[in-house]
């Protein structure tokens, strides 16, 4: 495919989301570089320097990570018609960069969220999961299975219970699917980010039991299930979505999860929609998740 160009669509209430196009020359951004300021020295004037003040360069500004994810991402081969957003966070310093907030269907990436919101419902009803609970969770979260998914999905309120549980995460624009269609759950890149949070991190609304069972299941997903955000480095526990949508053909492929990466830890979301085949999702997917660790280490 040719190379193509980054197009910024109206904000919209989905969000902002980028595609490619043909003939592109780079990506459409907001920051556009300012004017050379005119010089304020009259004519035939020569600038002065204060006395006793050595002259100094200005100091290099910092880069932006947002800018250079941008830049990274750009630079990866999109299908047209196919879009992507991406994030990442340095769990030790904070740091973080973002590319897209347009909103995607979760598949089975939802299944990390219904869970915390179990885990959650439990906790404010002081009791561990049940025996069935567990085996759902084992099921839902290491194998994907949907059956599972959807009986957790009805043990903790369907969309109703997500929203609820997701108001505590810190959740702003994620919205349940429709009666049992959890797989249709709308997300953004910055809400998978803030959900990791809560799982990987210490200031969450989970205790440290609960995040630690999460942690384990994500950390033990069945082979052939563990690509994604795996490529950007070692040590990962993630949740892959894969969903072919019935009025397009085109298929949903999304990863969120933590790697290791030179001894440092990351959490990642990618999400994607409007892949031809699933294996160019995943390639997109991992390709994505690379670039935003690279950006973050190398900034």
């Amino acid at each position: 495919m040719g190379a193509a160009s980054l197009v910024l669509l109206g904000a919209t209430t989905a969000g902002t989301a980028y595609v490619r196009a043909h003939d592109r020359d780079g990506l459409v951004s907001s920051s556009a570089a300012p004017e050379a300021m005119e010089a304020t020295v009259e004519p035939g004037t020569a600038p002065t320097r204060a006395s006793g003040s050595p002259s100094q360069a200005p100091p290099t500004p910092a880069a932006d990570p947002d800018a250079l994810l941008a830049e990274a991402v750009e630079a990866v081969p999109l299908e047209d018609g196919a879009r992507v957003s991406v994030a990442v966070l340095d769990l030790a310093s904070g740091r973080s960069a973002m590319y897209g907030d347009a909103a995607f269907d979760t598949a089975s990436i939802v299944k990390v969220d219904i869970l915390a919101a179990l885990l959650l419902l439990a906790q404010d009803e002081d009791r561990a999961l049940t025996v069935q609970e567990k085996a759902y969770a084992s099921a839902m979260i290491r194998s994907s299975d949907n059956a599972s998914a959807t009986a957790l999905w009805y043990a903790i309120g369907r969309a109703e219970g997500l929203a609820a549980a997701n108001e505590r995460f810190g959740l702003r624009d994620t919205e349940g699917g429709d009666g049992a269609l959890w797989g249709l759950t709308r997300t953004t890149a910055a809400d998978q980010l803030a959900l990791l949070r809560q799982v990987f991190g210490s200031d969450s609304e989970l205790d440290e039991d609960a995040r630690a069972y999460l942690r384990e299941l994500m950390g033990g997903v069945a082979e052939g299930q563990d690509w994604g955000v795996s490529a950007a480095g070692s040590d990962c526990a993630l949740k892959n979505g894969w969903l072919p949508r019935s009025t397009t053909g085109l298929w949903d492929i999304n990863s969120v999860g933590r790697v290791a990466a030179d001894g440092r830890t990351y959490l990642v979301v990618a999400l994607s929609d409007g892949n031809s085949t699933m294996a160019k999702g995943i390639s997109l997917v991992e390709a994505v998740s690379t670039a935003a660790v690279d950006v973050l280490a190398d900034a």
